[in-house]
């Protein structure tokens, strides 16, 4: 079918809250994906950050037969080896505490509002503009007054900050504050990062308050910044992570990780999910584990992160901002959506989150080679995309 054809059974079948997606794609391998017309794409979004590994990876497809072949879902009822191995491999780079597995990154941010709540403080603060999900718990965190109206009443408490403002943080905390939720790095709102000291800040006000700081890793983890969780280059440790999207490499995981009295406060029945932890999306996140390990991908994001930040240059970019490969052109006008279509017109598939903001967040795994050729392009992508916006003026 083409992808006319599929957009018309998509229409026809599925709510409309996404609108209908611009192409439809049907196979990939690595950082390159192909749309129903046969057209080849290099994929610089990677599913929203999700696809570490990239398409059909043969680690994860090597794992995910395995476990699928041994043992699929058992729940929460039963003890699977490969959810315990993760935790020990995720709570080793965290230094001590528990996890708890659930299957997104909302799921994980509305666990840990739940352990937030169960401080027996009533106060949550958390940053304006920020985005930690659309579950009721994760969208009253979330600091986007668009996204959260329409559903109205959100559970009490929270409270919106500037983010970025150490100052304003200081005089939101006091001793009826049972957490402060941060992103090391604004993800949906246009890869935002805040001053150097910001969360060296926030943990000595958390703990100078006795509040727990929660850091929403969701998109930052699992190296997409160059390092494994983003917070590791603020030298600090939080009381709790939340984490998801790249951590399963493109099966649903995510996962909440605490230490010190944060970690003993979910007790038998407080919390569950019957997904949560499932073997074989473990097995997944495992085989991610390990080829970031072996291949060095740390290492190669930080190099690849920087080679697109040095050659990125046009007369239309103001800015680029980020880490690794997680990064935000920053555009002199409100031009994004034409550069996305061009973009996507030139074989490229990126994402504009605001108006004058473009968001890259392509595959660990994106190669040198595939990095100059983004940036051989980008000039005319750029040019036709100003055209258009004159245009259209």
């Amino acid at each position: 079918m083409s992808s006319a054809d599929l957009q018309g059974r998509w229409n026809a079948a599925l709510m409309n809250n996404y609108g209908t997606p611009k192409i439809a794609l049907v196979r990939g391998a690595g950082a390159v994906v192909y749309d129903a017309d046969g057209k080849r794409y290099l994929d610089f979004l990677g599913g929203i950050a999700v696809n570490s590994l990239g398409h059909a990876h043969p680690a994860i497809l090597a794992a995910v037969t395995e476990q699928l072949g041994t043992l699929g879902h058992v729940s929460n009822l039963y003890v699977s080896e490969p959810v315990i191995e993760l935790a020990e491999r995720l709570l080793a780079q965290f230094g001590e505490g528990r996890a708890f597995f659930c299957n997104s990154g909302a799921e994980a941010n509305e666990a840990a509002f739940k352990i937030a709540r169960l401080t027996g403080r009533p106060n949550i603060v958390a940053c304006e503009e920020a985005f930690h999900g659309r579950t009721m718990g994760a969208l009253a965190l979330t600091g986007q007054p668009a996204k959260r109206e329409p559903f109205a009443p959100m559970p009490p408490g929270v409270r919106h900050i500037p983010y970025g403002d150490a100052a304003a943080l200081e005089a939101a905390v006091d001793e009826h504050t049972a957490a402060v939720v941060l992103e090391p790095i604004l993800g949906e709102s246009g890869v935002i990062v805040p001053p150097i000291d910001y969360l060296a800040k926030a943990r000595e006000i958390t703990s100078r308050h006795g509040a727990l700081l929660i850091l929403d890793e969701v998109q930052t983890g699992i190296g997409r910044t160059g390092a494994f969780y983003a917070h590791h280059a603020a030298g600090i440790v939080p009381d709790v992570i939340t984490l998801a999207k790249g951590l399963g490499g493109g099966l649903p995981i995510g996962a909440v990780l605490a230490r010190g009295t944060a970690a003993e406060l979910l007790q038998p029945g407080a919390h569950g999910t019957t997904f949560g932890g499932n073997p074989v999306c473990a097995a997944a996140a495992l085989a991610v584990l390990r080829t970031i390990d072996e291949e060095g991908l740390l290492a190669h994001v930080e190099s690849v992160g920087k080679r697109l930040v040095d050659g990125i240059e046009h007369p239309e970019v103001d800015h680029v901002r980020g880490a690794g490969l997680l990064l935000g052109i920053g555009l002199r006008r409100g031009i994004s959506g034409f550069v996305e279509a061009r973009a996507r017109e030139a074989g490229y598939l990126v994402n504009a989150p605001k108006p004058d903001t473009i968001r890259l967040a392509p595959p660990l795994v994106l190669t040198e080679t595939q990095a100059d050729s983004f940036l051989a392009d980008l000039p005319a992508i750029l040019d036709a995309a100003a055209a258009d916006a004159e245009e259209n003026a």
